[in-house]
C-alpha cells in the first residue's frame, strides 16, 4: 500500500502568491501600454512564465512531486519554449 502524504499549505502562502498574481499582471497591462519594439513579446512571455511557475509550484503542489515529475515537466516546457522560440525568430526574420 502506498503512503500518500497530504501537504497543508497555509492560507498566507496562497494570498500571497494571489497578490503575487495580480501585481503580475498589473504588470502586463502597465507594459503593454509602452511600445518596445520585438522586445514586446519576450517581455510578455518573460513575464507569463513567471505567473505560470507560480501557479505550477504553489497552486499544483509541483515542488512536493518527486524529481520525475520535476524533469519530466522541465523537458516538456523546454521543448514548448524552444519550438515558441523557433516560431518567433521565423515571424520576426521575414
Amino acid at each position: 500500500m502506498s503512503e500518500e502524504h497530504a501537504h497543508i499549505v497555509p492560507y498566507k502562502t496562497f494570498a500571497i502568491v494571489w497578490i503575487a498574481l495580480l501585481f503580475l499582471t498589473g504588470t502586463t497591462i502597465a507594459v503593454a501600454q509602452y511600445d518596445l519594439g520585438a522586445l514586446n513579446i519576450w517581455v510578455a512571455l518573460g513575464i507569463a512564465t513567471l505567473k505560470s511557475g507560480l501557479v505550477v509550484a504553489i497552486f499544483m503542489h509541483m515542488k512536493y512531486e518527486s524529481i520525475l515529475f520535476k524533469l519530466a515537466l522541465f523537458a516538456t516546457l523546454a521543448i514548448l519554449a524552444t519550438f515558441i522560440g523557433l516560431t518567433l525568430c521565423d515571424v520576426l526574420y521575414r
